[in-house]
């Protein structure tokens, strides 16, 4: 989807290779584009006849098990964090893909099987070490350039470039109370009026995530299923496997499912059941908004759409909210809508450019569907390059208006343009 040339890129090993590329692509006045875990659709890690900064050989982590924190690079994937962190039976709210990047899904929100749990990735980033537009460095943190922090945690890559992360971590696992269940599409209906009725009362410990598509040919299903229109219903309990039995019991109980997949198992092994699902190599175009509780109306137009994808591959993910999310201060961070029970993803998958114009138009028809329901807001992380407004959307107007200020701060010329944009003055009508 994404075709740019960029005049250099730099593989940076350390906060000096940083500084020299910010000061020379100011001097030079190039495009600057910066690299993490290259798992962006909108595809803001790669720009025209600019400077792209590569991140992928930054990779290091640092545990503090005593502490409980661990400081990691920007390069770093989140499978990796994972492995180096539970290694002492300690995580934070991670992606749901492996190969995500810890560096865009933390600056915009992160949202992960432990959200409800343990709040947002940003919500668990303590500090951060920041390259700013004039070449200089310094540290954010709650006690040090405040303000920048509050920009971090959710606003994005839009004021500086952060070489180091430190994250608050929290005891999980080794092994979790995870896994699927899977509902025929037939049963849709019942099938997401029961589910929306179990959450209404669900512990923070349980993190669930609805999943519309056809099954796909993964390892853990069987050849029967493969193909196959599902409800897929995955689960994360991050409590004692005791409680999370008796949690689970009821959502197992209800229906004759297809197959029911949910088990003890590592944490880490959960952590990449969808990684199959989301290749390398592979078209993608989402669309995303954020939704209220499901109410008769979204689970009849959730139902009316999901299933008419021309592609097998393409799928639609409702990601449950709530818990630690909506109990943790909204002003401290620049993550908006808290307040919002589900964040949705309409995701086209295909492989063949000759039919991009059929997997664009069954996700657009599908979104202008479902955003007259939405709550108006989006998470940024789920964007594509899709304008201003939508922009605004994911952060609200009063937020908006702060974080312009601190764009003014930190990148008065907008140097850092290559992201979900915050200009630093209004844009002209």
């Amino acid at each position: 989807m994404i075709d740019r040339r960029p005049a250099l890129i730099a593989r940076c090993t350390g906060t000096a290779d940083v500084i020299a590329c910010v000061n020379f692509a100011r001097a030079e006045g190039l495009p600057l584009a910066v690299r993490g875990g290259g798992h962006n659709v909108a595809g803001s890690a790669v720009c025209d006849d600019g400077l792209v900064i590569d991140f992928s050989g930054m990779k290091r982590i640092e545990v503090d098990p005593e502490r409980r924190s661990a400081r990691a690079e920007p390069g770093l994937l989140w499978g990796d964090f994972d492995s180096a962190t539970q290694a002492f039976g300690l995580a934070t709210t991670g992606g749901i893909v492996t190969h995500t990047g810890i560096a865009g899904l933390t600056l915009g929100g992160g949202i992960g099987w432990l959200t409800r749990r343990h709040g947002l990735t940003c919500d668990n980033l303590a500090a951060a070490d920041v390259v700013t537009a004039d070449g200089g460095s310094c540290r954010a943190s709650e006690r040090e350039n405040t303000d920048l922090l509050w920009g971090l945690r959710g606003g994005g890559g839009n004021f500086g470039i952060v070489t180091g992360f430190e994250y608050r971590l929290h005891p999980v696992g080794p092994q979790v109370l995870a896994g699927v269940v899977l509902h025929a599409a037939e049963r849709a209906p019942e099938v997401l009026r029961i589910y929306r009725d179990y959450i209404a009362t669900a512990p923070d410990d349980l993190t669930t995530i609805v999943n519309l598509r056809k099954a796909p040919p993964a390892p853990y299903l069987p050849s029967d299923l493969h193909g196959r229109p599902v409800v897929v219903i995955a689960v994360c309990y991050a409590g004692s496997l005791d409680d999370g039995e008796r949690v689970l019991a009821p959502l197992r109980r209800f229906g004759e499912p297809l197959i029911d997949l949910i088990r003890a198992t590592p944490y880490t092994s959960h952590q990449g059941m969808f990684d199959a699902s989301v290749p390398h190599g592979l078209h993608y175009y989402w669309k995303a908004d954020y939704l209220g509780p499901l109410d008769d109306a979204k689970i009849d137009a959730l139902i009316g759409h999901a299933w008419q994808a021309p592609s097998p591959m393409s799928y639609t993910i409702l990601f449950h909210l709530g818990g630690a999310i909506r109990r943790i201060d909204g002003s401290t961070t620049a993550f908006e809508d808290r307040n919002a029970e589900h964040a949705l993803n309409i995701n086209a998958v295909w492989s063949d450019p000759q039919t991009t114009e059929g997997h664009v138009a069954w996700a657009r028809t599908f979104w202008e569907a479902m955003h007259p329901l939405s709550t108006g807001g989006v998470y940024v992380n789920f964007l594509g390059a899709e304008g201003q407004e939508r922009v605004r959307a994911a952060y609200g107007p009063d937020k908006y208006l702060r974080l312009m200020a601190l764009k003014r701060k930190y990148d008065p010329t907008n140097l850092f343009r290559f992201n979900q944009n915050i200009p630093p003055v209004p844009e002209r009508p």
